[in-house]
């Protein structure tokens, strides 16, 4: 019986995960849309390096790739990485168990209020993605991100380029953690697209400080910065939303009255331009 029903779930696995890709896709059409024409018109008031709007940009093809394969690969391995650990850690088979075990979480945290949960959700997996991104430069874990780095016309949709190697060591596998500690996914109705709009904001083209805020909050220079040569502040500002992890460790940086200017790695590293070269690039290091 038990192999019957093996062979069941194997011969339904496409048709899920086809599903899948559907629902993930019918979702990001419409915010795709929303941001584009939100940062449209920021940047056309607010634009923090003068040239081609982002519609105009170089390699606009591969990061419209990056786009709508992320949300995609992400959602595909976090609910198999979840499945697997569910089993592996705390015996739990079956779907209808599965979807028992997670739905609104377990143990303590999932009877913290759902707003308490978000906020330690943020707070606690900005504060490892802090760690994951400083090994993330260094060692042979840069040739992954090297990737993400690589775009020279940085813009709000630059925010996915993403090798999936640098995905599900980094935001996967601390989504996995932190749903597998307790933490009920009903979260994700806020965090989801404050994560979005947040991630496409300090990508896009602004030349916003915020301010005194720019110590609570990453922004779009704050994060442009890190995406400069190393030398400029290539190091440097690796949190994802909240600077104090930078002003904590040493890694803030943010020169008053000065912009940055040039983005993307260096030439001879050589970075293909097309996503298919660009998912083959570590392996060939």
């Amino acid at each position: 019986m038990g192999l019957l029903q093996n062979e069941a779930v194997m011969s339904s696995l496409p048709f899920e995960v086809a599903e899948m890709m559907g629902q993930t896709l019918a979702r990001v059409v419409p915010i795709t849309i929303v941001l584009a024409v939100i940062f449209a018109v920021l940047t056309h008031f607010w634009a923090c390096n003068p040239g081609k709007p982002w519609w105009r940009k170089r390699e606009l093809v591969t990061d419209m790739c990056y786009w709508f394969f992320v949300p995609v690969f992400s959602r595909v391995f976090r609910i198999g990485l979840l499945v697997v650990g569910a089993a592996a850690v705390f015996n739990v088979h079956g779907a209808d168990d599965l979807i028992a075990f997670y739905e609104n979480g377990h143990g303590p945290l999932s009877e913290l209020p759902l707003w308490l949960q978000a906020i330690i959700f943020v707070v606690a997996a900005d504060f490892m993605l802090y760690w994951l991104h400083r090994m993330f430069h260094g060692g042979g874990f840069w040739k992954y991100h090297a990737i993400h780095h690589s775009s020279e016309d940085l813009e709000w949709i630059s925010a996915a380029r993403f090798h999936p190697v640098n995905l599900l060591i980094g935001t996967i596998t601390v989504d996995v953690i932190l749903l597998m500690a307790g933490i009920s996914p009903n979260i994700m109705v806020w965090v989801g697209p404050f994560n979005t709009f947040h991630s496409a904001f300090v990508h896009a083209n602004l030349n916003w400080t915020l301010g005194p805020f720019k110590y609570v909050i990453a922004t779009p220079v704050f994060h442009r910065w890190h995406h400069t040569a190393l030398e400029e502040g290539g190091d440097t500002n690796f949190a994802g939303t909240f600077p104090l992890w930078d002003i904590l460790f040493g890694t803030f940086r943010m020169p008053e009255g000065k912009l940055p200017d040039d983005y993307g790695v260096d030439a001879e590293q050589g970075v293909p331009h097309e996503i298919g070269g660009q998912l083959a690039y570590p392996f060939r290091q």
